[in-house]
């Protein structure tokens, strides 16, 4: 693992025209379908281990989750892979310091989410 990453940071990555880090939302489905980072892909924590190669070849890999603790763990689990040679770090903050632009594919139809 490299290290972390600010949200201010990542966004400057995000919106500059160099290579964009991969991010990896590492939440369950429902929350990533709720709100996350745009252009980011959901690969919950539990199902990481099975599906680290999918993101081996990325040169450089931000993890998120929604207070930048578990995606320590994830970091870590992913550079300890075999076939990963990139960069890879934690959003230090998580989802709650993340003040980017964010994607919902939740249709709410201009009424309220329920709270579950």
């Amino acid at each position: 693992m490299d290290g972390e990453i600010g949200p201010t940071e990542l966004e400057t990555k995000l919106d500059g025209d160099g290579e964009d880090p991969l991010v990896v939302d590492i939440r369950n489905q429902l929350q990533y379908q709720r709100e996350h980072i745009p252009d980011s892909v959901n690969v919950p924590l539990s199902r990481l281990p099975q599906e680290v190669e999918r993101i081996s070849d990325a040169d450089h890999v931000v993890t998120v989750c929604p207070h930048g603790k578990s995606s320590i763990k994830a970091a870590r689990l992913i550079a300890s892979f075999d076939g990963f040679d990139g960069r890879v770090e934690s959003l230090a903050s998580g989802l709650t310091g993340w003040q980017g632009p964010v994607e919902s594919e939740v249709e709410t139809d201009g009424k309220p989410e329920a709270p579950f």
